[in-house]
């Protein structure tokens, strides 16, 4: 099962986070990496496809033909 997208963009907020947050500057380094990472992961999925709902499929009756 793939990760979705938006997963990994959360997980790359969380280290960007951590990383703004510790003090230790070889920690936040890595962190900065990791989140870099994951984030060329998120822009290589491909969004799936038109989610958006789809017409119902229509047939029309072939014209008659009339003889006059």
């Amino acid at each position: 099962m793939m990760v979705g997208r938006g997963y990994l963009s959360r997980q790359a907020f969380a280290l960007l986070s951590f990383a703004r947050a510790t003090g230790n500057p070889e920690l936040a380094a890595m962190l900065v990496e990791k989140a870099s990472s994951l984030k060329s992961q998120a822009d290589e999925i491909m969004p799936s496809g038109d989610l958006s709902p789809k017409a119902p499929d229509v047939e029309t009756d072939p014209p008659s033909s009339r003889s006059g």
